[in-house]
């Protein structure tokens, strides 16, 4: 399995972006091929962080791409920044 993590700093709007990310963003993440799950945390003070697992490697870099294009064309007023990206292989999990 693959994971690829995306922290957003800056934030201005978490609710909305969440609500944005589950109506939107998800739906998406179920359309890869090998997705595993997806998740979106809001971890305070403006940082919002998402993981996405996928059964390949393929899989995580397509939702780099898709949640580049996403927060571009929906979320860039609510995550100004570009987020923090990295992804590699599972090697442990429950």
């Amino acid at each position: 399995m693959y994971a690829a993590v995306r922290r957003y700093e800056g934030v201005t709007d978490p609710a909305e972006a969440g609500r944005l990310v589950h109506e939107g963003f998800v739906p998406l993440m179920r359309e890869v091929p090998g997705f595993v799950a997806y998740y979106w945390l809001d971890a305070g003070d403006g940082v919002m962080v998402s993981t996405s697992v996928f059964q390949d490697r393929a899989g995580a870099e397509e939702s780099i791409a898709r949640a580049a294009d996403f927060v571009r064309e929906h979320l860039a007023a609510l995550l100004p920044n570009p987020p923090q990206v990295m992804a590699g292989e599972v090697v442990a999990f429950a």
